[in-house]
């Protein structure tokens, strides 16, 4: 008998001390400076085609987790919402849909912190959480935090 898929998610907050209007424009309007900012984890970015990141971009991306080889993918942004500072994003391509059928990320910036939720569907039962990934995203949040309040 076939085994239904089950949908996992991760949370993780990441407190912020900069504002949330000047992380979400930063974090919306900088990431191809994420390789020259988070160099031993974002070794390259790019949006596909050219242009801006916005809702329907895909986005090509080159990056390491903590310990691991070079990995790559392609990421779709679902939605960029401005009025409500969220960001969904979906892995279209690439080395994390090796070990989860399916992988989405959402990125909600509040009053004091960075919210981050991972929703996955692993491709079987013996895969480990993507704990590691939630730790690149707080990794991110952090420096960008750090940078905007210098």
């Amino acid at each position: 008998m076939a085994q239904l898929a089950q949908l996992s998610k991760l949370e993780r907050q990441i407190g912020i001390k900069t504002t949330p209007d000047k992380f979400y424009s930063f974090f919306k309007n900088n990431m191809p400076r994420f390789p020259q900012m988070f160099q031993s984890n974002i070794k390259s970015f790019e949006v596909v085609g050219g242009g801006e990141v916005k809702t329907g971009s895909i986005t090509s991306w080159k990056y390491c987790l903590d310990g691991s080889p070079l990995m790559g993918g392609k990421v779709r942004f679902e939605t960029m919402d401005d009025a409500r500072k969220t960001f969904v994003f979906d892995v279209v391509e690439g080395d994390v849909l090796k070990v989860y059928k399916s992988f989405k990320a959402k990125v909600e910036i509040g009053s004091d912190c960075v919210k981050w939720t991972l929703e996955y569907e692993k491709t079987n039962n013996d895969i480990p959480n993507p704990d590691a990934y939630l730790g690149l995203a707080a990794k991110i949040s952090k420096g960008i935090d750090v940078h905007l309040c210098q």
